[in-house]
């Protein structure tokens, strides 16, 4: 994991917390069902809240162990731009500040994972490929 070392920790450090947060506090479970049922995902909320949750946590690893990065940056790239548009948007642009739960950290992370996506990765060999 040579390049792009301190976006990658960054990166890994934020969906750690955002996941395991969550799971062990429970609100993975209301975000199913309390948000994602009530806007039209019922019955598959409570499945989709977990996936969300699990893709992130296993990022983590994969994005350590410099596997399937580009794969890994795509989905959760997907995830942000989904969040943005189902809970962030009408909430306007600040996370803090002029405002609250905005898109503004949403944006942020997308750029990295971007920048993940577009980051040469030279082949060593067959065993230590970030796809």
């Amino acid at each position: 994991m040579k390049q792009n070392y301190y976006l990658r920790s960054a990166l890994s450090v934020i969906l750690l917390m955002h996941s395991v947060a969550s799971i062990f506090s429970g609100d993975v479970n209301d975000f199913g069902r309390f948000y994602l049922d009530t806007i039209g995902f019922k019955p598959f909320g409570l499945y989709l809240a977990w996936a969300v949750k699990l893709i992130h946590l296993f990022s983590v690893f994969l994005i350590w162990s410099d596997r399937f990065v580009k794969i890994v940056s795509i989905s959760n790239l997907f995830i942000m731009v989904l969040g943005i548009y189902f809970v962030h948007w009408k909430n306007g642009w600040y996370v803090v500040g002029g405002g609250s739960n905005g898109i503004e950290f949403n944006v942020l992370l997308i750029c990295c994972f971007l920048q993940l996506i577009f980051t040469k990765y030279p082949y060593r060999n067959r065993e230590n490929r970030s796809w």
